[in-house]
């Protein structure tokens, strides 16, 4: 396992206050009231581990297949239905939505291999994640990828915690399959507009993995 670049700032800044915090604890609680100065050293420690955790990059072996469509995140299941997409395609599409809770692994990866058609940031609300309209009205960064067996677009999506959306990507650059589109930051969910006719592969409530579960199947 490895820490995420995007976490170095926040892990630095925690590390900062973790170590302020305990060493006036030290120096004022310790000697009458040790009980709340060891408390406040747990309280603090296992705050600074979530931090830690919540950049983690687990080792994985990751799924590859030309026609298949893993998944950009890890998460639950929430949303398999077919919807209009008013943003980019102008016509339906099948959404498969994951809904990434801050335990999860937040790193979002490229669900295909292909060139980016697409990539624009859009400001927006801050609704909860599993909220129906969070996918049109809450800040979000689409993008579209396409290889020869169709045309997807990636939403990243804001929630009412998750106030930082990094995106890597830029219109005509070639991308390749499971690396590195972008990173959301304490918890939110990922949105994915398949082409009519896709097969998906996974079902609403299931846990998935990001760069491991295939979601859906492309037809060519």
């Amino acid at each position: 396992m490895k820490v995420h670049k995007e976490g170095y700032a926040s892990i630095g800044i925690a590390a900062l206050l973790f170590g302020i915090i305990n060493v006036l604890s030290f120096m004022f609680l310790m000697d009458n009231y040790p009980r709340t100065a060891l408390a406040l050293f747990i309280v603090t420690m296992l705050l600074f581990l979530f931090v830690v955790s919540f950049f983690r990059i687990p080792y994985r072996n990751h799924t590859v297949g030309e026609k298949q469509v893993i998944c950009p995140a890890d998460g639950k299941v929430v949303v398999i239905e077919e919807v209009v997409d008013e943003e980019y395609f102008k016509d339906k599409r099948i959404q498969v939505s994951v809904f990434m809770s801050p335990a999860n692994v937040h790193v979002n990866r490229n669900p295909i291999s292909g060139e980016v058609l697409y990539s624009q940031y859009h400001k927006g609300k801050y609704l909860v994640a599993w909220h129906p309209k969070s996918s049109t009205e809450n800040e979000r960064h689409s993008v579209v990828l396409q290889n020869a067996y169709g045309t997807i677009l990636v939403k990243q999506i804001a929630g009412a915690l998750a106030k930082r959306i990094v995106n890597y990507l830029s219109a005509g650059q070639q991308v390749k399959q499971n690396e590195e589109l972008g990173f959301i930051k304490f918890g939110s969910r990922v949105d994915l507009l398949l082409p009519i006719g896709t097969e998906v592969k996974v079902k609403l409530n299931q846990v998935v993995k990001g760069g491991v579960t295939v979601l859906a199947e492309l037809k060519s």
